[in-house]
């Protein structure tokens, strides 16, 4: 867990960091603060996607695997209410 928290967080502070980074550049051309915000989230975003694509790879299987972790809690725990046998996770 500690690495999907690590690197959503390293994720998500850089693609804010590329809007910020597209914001000061438009305001140092002399566009407005709104108008510069707006052309960096549009442009910023999709971009981190691109410059960020491994680190969106790691965060996108440490989801999918908790993902899949808490599925099985959850078919675990419906059997125990219904009082069945817990589906076995050890068999190949």
């Amino acid at each position: 867990m500690s690495d999907l928290g690590r690197d959503l967080t390293l994720y998500t502070l850089g693609r804010l960091g590329l809007v910020a980074v597209g914001t000061a550049v438009l305001m140092m051309v002399k566009v407005p603060l709104l108008v510069s915000l707006a052309v960096a989230v549009v442009v910023g975003f999709p971009l981190g996607m691109l410059v960020f694509r491994s680190l969106n790879r790691r965060v996108t299987a440490g989801l999918a695997a908790r993902g899949a972790e808490r599925e099985e809690q959850r078919a675990r725990l419906r059997a125990q209410l219904r009082g069945d046998e817990p589906p076995r996770t050890d068999q190949p």
